[in-house]
């Protein structure tokens, strides 16, 4: 803490200053409505909410209210807890010395009292600055009401000779030292009932019970909680008590469309680098990845699909690229379909996986998404296979099944050369005339792109047969394949 450049060192001198307390929830609600009125931006960064969480909030912080942000994982609920210092004041005053923040002109500790009533106006303070008002918890089942209310000091008492009835061999823990603070305590239904109900006791009473202690502390706390829907049955509950006292329960939810999903991936991932081009087909095709996993018969649906899974499957992707470019000494190149084929160990970790998907296998799973997204990109711009299965009707495919069948298989090498790879793929003249006549105005920078995204949506649908061994992918005819024995 330090004092800001002429501002009051002393209690008298915070008078004659015109200094007024004010609650942290009356300072939100100011900040929040001179934020409107000026229309500044607030909660800058988070996107996708503009129209449903954030609204919510904004009411919420009018009503004064402690706030439960609801939601799966990867929903920006912490990030949401800790833009509200935003709408703090840049610095507040405390009286110098005091653990838990006192207000000069509304002390609450025996040690702030005493100093004032000792000194006077000459009272010393300290400002307080805005980024050090934020405190985070998570619960956990271990957490202490020590931890968190505070616990008799055997250690202080000795050193002060103070019985252990004076208030002063208090420690306080980290909700009352968050006196005129932001508190927020993420996954709340994993703390214990018990320490719910001292949480309680303060929300409702301003009632702090220490060892024995019974004290009237009004601590002026402004609390947001995080909570997951899954733990209410898996790992614990919010008491009612508890529950009844928080004003407001805001509902958070994933992006609703690819384009929201692209834009918080634009602003959270590393950036690609100088010389690698990104197709616009290929961020869609990564976040489709997350959508079809939310949606996966292999995927915990109540545990979610964090947003930060398509924020590290596009990170792994740029970077298997840059590789590549490192390796072969190339000034350019292009994020490939085989890249984002090759991003399962982005995926992995980043899913739930119920009773069947961990039978069949975390990779597995992993590969089975990546086709989906390839699949659902493949039938938006060529026409779909199921539509072409009747007896005798003609496919817009026949003049590729027919080349795989009279050439040899074409082969894809991760690490290939920009020139080699996209001559491998020119080879198969079939492919021009299908973007011709389904994807005429496919840009010039993806015509590959999309040639490789035709031919994983053929295996997909089980027309064309793929093999893979160490880093190189081999497509070739489906029915040939059984012959020669390939996989």
């Amino acid at each position: 803490m330090s004092t800001p450049t002429k501002m009051p060192t002393t209690i008298g001198e915070l008078k004659a200053h015109g200094y007024a307390y004010t609650s942290i929830k009356d300072e939100l609600r100011n900040n929040l409505i001179a934020k409107v009125k000026a229309d500044l931006p607030i909660f800058e960064g988070i996107i996708g909410y503009e129209h449903t969480v954030i609204p919510q909030l904004k009411r919420a912080i009018l009503a004064k209210h402690n706030i439960n942000l609801l939601g799966l994982r990867g929903q920006a609920k912490t990030r949401i807890a800790r833009l509200m210092t935003t709408l703090l004041d840049e610095f507040i005053p405390v009286v110098k010395g005091s653990t838990i923040n006192d207000d000069p002109f509304k002390p609450i500790s025996k040690f702030a009292k005493d100093l004032i009533a000792e000194k006077g106006d000459n009272t010393p303070i300290e400002w307080l600055e805005r980024s050090e008002r934020f405190f985070e918890k998570l619960a956990t089942p271990d957490v202490s009401v020590a931890d968190l209310i505070g616990d008799i000091d055997p250690i202080k008492a000795a050193n002060l000779k103070l019985s252990y009835a004076d208030e002063e061999v208090i420690h306080y823990g980290m909700v009352p030292r968050a006196n005129r603070c932001l508190f927020v305590i993420n996954e709340l239904p994993d703390l214990q009932a018990r320490i719910q109900v001292a949480l309680f006791s303060i929300l409702q009473e301003g009632e702090v019970q220490i060892r024995g202690f019974k004290m009237k502390l009004p601590l002026d706390v402004a609390f947001v909680f995080t909570a997951n829907p899954e733990d209410y049955t898996n790992r614990g509950s919010i008491v009612t008590p508890l529950k009844d006292r928080i004003g407001s329960q805001i509902i958070t939810h994933y992006p609703k469309s690819i384009e929201i999903a692209k834009e918080i991936t634009r602003q959270e991932a590393k950036q690609p680098v100088k010389g690698l081009f990104v197709s616009e087909a290929a961020r869609d095709l990564i976040e489709a990845i997350a959508f079809e996993a939310r949606k996966s018969e292999y995927v915990d649906s109540k545990s979610g699909v964090s947003a930060r899974l398509s924020i590290s499957a596009f990170e792994n992707a740029i970077s298997g690229a840059e590789l590549r470019m490192i390796q072969n000494n190339e000034s350019t190149t292009a994020l490939r379909v085989l890249d984002i084929m090759n991003i399962s160990a982005a995926i992995t970790g980043k899913v739930e996986l119920v009773y069947e998907g961990e039978q069949e296998g975390a990779d597995f799973v992993a590969q089975e998404l990546i086709k989906k997204a390839v699949l659902k990109t493949f039938e938006q711009h060529f026409p779909k296979i199921e539509k072409l299965e009747k007896k005798g009707s003609p496919s817009a495919y026949d003049n590729l099944y027919t080349w795989f069948f009279e050439n040899d298989p074409i082969e894809l090498l991760d690490d290939a050369p920009d020139e080699f790879f996209q001559s491998e793929l020119d080879r198969i003249e079939p492919l021009n005339d299908l973007l011709k006549a389904h994807f005429s105005d496919c840009p010039k920078t993806e015509i590959h792109f999309y040639k490789e995204i035709i031919l994983w949506g053929l295996v997909a649908k089980d027309k064309l047969n793929s093999s893979r061994i160490d880093d190189k992918t081999t497509f070739n005819d489906l029915y040939n394949s059984y012959f020669s024995g390939a996989e």
